[in-house]
């Protein structure tokens, strides 16, 4: 079930020992070895779930239940990309023997919290290293966004490249559609088809779209649409130019050889004049 936002954190909460529990409990969590075990508090929940809109502060409960003889310390800590998660008292908690300690915790989301689930944990670790971690969710409300562009279109030899963004607030699934236009018409025309990717909220994505068969001499402009389920119609534009370098070096070559072709033919054919003037005595 989802917990209200809390009007500020909790951090003076006291701690909550239950002293002298039976080893019988209504719901047992999750052992971790060494005759400990962390769940949440309350009525045998197997993971932590809470829901609240950006700004809000969040409250729960995690239970460190020692079924041993002996003390047991352990130090707690959540993990979670963009979880803001503060226990009420220090990160090492002391638990006697035969008892369960109730640590209360706080979620505090950022008011640019983006809407969706964040997930993460509540990890509680023993000094021998044995760990027990509980799921956290974490759902942001808010309204429903979704965004998408394409950007940073460039064609490199026999590919094209872009980068899809993300700028709503829910997962999208893109389509792609790919057209280009040479001086002559249409080069090359690709119908929308969806992409094997999924795009998180706020997530850039660099792509490339082959093209095997791109013109060998011409210029062209290239266009992708891609569209998304609720999202608007997102379009970029690159412009190439083919040039079949190695053919136009080999008719450069032939072009600079001809006029030096002329020169030999016309110093052939002067030598045996110079030479009949020279036999006469007659200068060139």
């Amino acid at each position: 079930m989802p917990y209200p936002a809390a009007r500020a954190p909790l951090l003076t909460l006291p701690l909550v020992l239950l002293l002298s529990l039976p080893l019988l409990l209504a719901a047992a969590p999750a052992r971790a070895g060494g005759g400990w075990a962390a769940a949440p508090s309350g009525d045998g929940r197997p993971s932590f779930y809470c829901e609240g809109v950006p700004g809000a502060v969040l409250q729960d409960t995690v239970a460190v239940t020692n079924r041993g003889a002996e003390p047991l310390t352990v130090r707690l800590r959540a993990v979670g990309t963009g979880l803001r998660v503060a226990f009420a008292g220090p990160g090492v908690l002391a638990v006697p023997a035969r008892t369960r300690a109730e640590v209360p915790f706080t979620v505090a989301l950022p008011a640019n919290a983006r809407p969706g689930d964040v997930a993460g944990g509540i990890v509680v670790r023993d000094a021998a290293g044995r760990e027990n971690a509980v799921s956290l969710l974490v759902r942001v409300g808010g309204p429903r966004l979704a965004a998408l562009t394409v950007e940073r279109v460039a064609v490199h030899g026999d590919r094209i490249t872009y980068e899809l963004v993300n700028r709503g607030t829910t997962v999208l699934v893109p389509q792609l559609a790919v057209h280009a236009d040479g001086v002559l018409g249409t080069v090359l025309d690709r119908a929308p088809r969806t992409l094997p990717v999924r795009l998180a909220p706020g997530r850039r994505l660099a792509l490339d779209e082959p093209w095997p068969d791109r013109p060998a001499l011409d210029a062209v402009t290239v266009r992708l649409t891609v569209t998304a389920a609720g999202a608007a119609e997102a379009t970029g534009r690159a412009t190439a130019r083919f040039v079949p370098w190695a053919a136009t070096a080999g008719a450069a070559a032939v072009a600079l050889s001809a006029p030096a072709a002329v020169v030999a033919v016309r110093r052939r054919a002067r030598r045996p004049a110079v030479a009949q003037a020279e036999s006469r005595g007659a200068p060139a």
